[in-house]
């Protein structure tokens, strides 16, 4: 059973961008695929989401200026991964949030 990696990133006003990524467990051995049109199908205009609606790190910097800089994060993919989960949810709760 592989775990899942969620790659995703930070874009700020100035198309600065600073990536990040984390891993579930997956016990439920859910498909790549069936979990990448699940996240499609909640994305903003099939691009962005807000990290703290779907419980995520927040990537933006400290110097963050809401006047010039975005306020949401961009979706980049999901793959299969032998690293160690380093988030306190699985993939099944993960997927829950998502609704």
């Amino acid at each position: 059973m592989a775990n899942i990696q969620f790659n995703y990133l930070y874009r700020d006003g100035g198309n600065y961008k600073k990536y990040g990524s984390i891993v579930f467990a997956n016990p439920g051995n859910v498909g790549v695929q069936e979990l990448a049109a699940l996240i499609q199908s909640k994305l903003i205009d099939q691009t962005w989401f807000y990290h703290h609606h779907w419980h995520l790190p927040d990537l933006r910097a400290p110097t963050f200026d809401t006047t010039i800089d975005p306020t949401w994060h961009e979706f980049e993919n999901v793959a299969c991964t032998s690293r160690s989960p380093d988030m306190p949810i699985t993939l099944a709760g993960f997927m829950a949030l998502l609704g």
